[in-house]
């Protein structure tokens, strides 16, 4: 009994009364058949492509490219978990507002992401730069490495335009 005389009522059971996730992106493989899905695939496709260019390049530059390896392997595989978090269904189970999350993932990894992008396009520039040797003057970046690393600029561009993207459709559901 209350001071006003009205008995409290029992507290809610958690289990019954447990939100529904808010989402608007289908879960299992019909996430495939969207956009959304669609630029999270191509994201771990060229992301993937990003980290083994820059790698088979031997990272001539590790101060620049060590930070285009970090954001391109971690954004990899979170994006992978992202997709597979999502083909799974486990977005259903889980009380989340994913529409938020995906925003604020895909924002995340954009931001990063165009920095890793510029990072590698500033460590390909350097290809004329000549650094001494002992024995010669040799240019900071062979031949096959600068080709190389324009193949990884490319990439890194096309991933960041691909999260960009992402963010943008992350961002419509989001906001409605």
């Amino acid at each position: 009994m209350s001071a006003g005389g009205a008995p409290v009522p029992p507290p809610p059971n958690p289990a019954v009364s447990f939100p529904a996730p808010r989402i608007t992106l289908p879960a299992g493989p019909d996430i495939l058949r969207t956009y959304s899905g669609a630029f999270v695939c191509l994201e771990i496709l060229f992301g993937g492509l990003v980290w083994i260019l820059v790698a088979s390049s031997n990272v001539p530059l590790p101060l620049l490219q060590g930070w285009v390896m970090f954001v391109s392997v971690t954004a990899f595989i979170f994006s992978l978990l992202f997709l597979g978090v999502f083909l799974s269904g486990m977005v259903t189970q889980i009380d989340a507002n994913w529409n938020f999350l995906d925003f604020a993932y895909h924002f995340t990894v954009f931001v990063f992401y165009f920095g890793a992008f510029l990072l590698e396009a500033a460590a390909t520039s350097l290809h004329d730069l000549h650094c001494n040797t002992t024995a010669s003057v040799q240019p900071l970046l062979s031949d096959n490495q600068y080709n190389i690393n324009v193949a990884a600029t490319i990439f890194a561009f096309m991933t960041t335009a691909c999260y960009g993207c992402s963010l943008g459709l992350a961002l419509r559901r989001w906001r409605p």
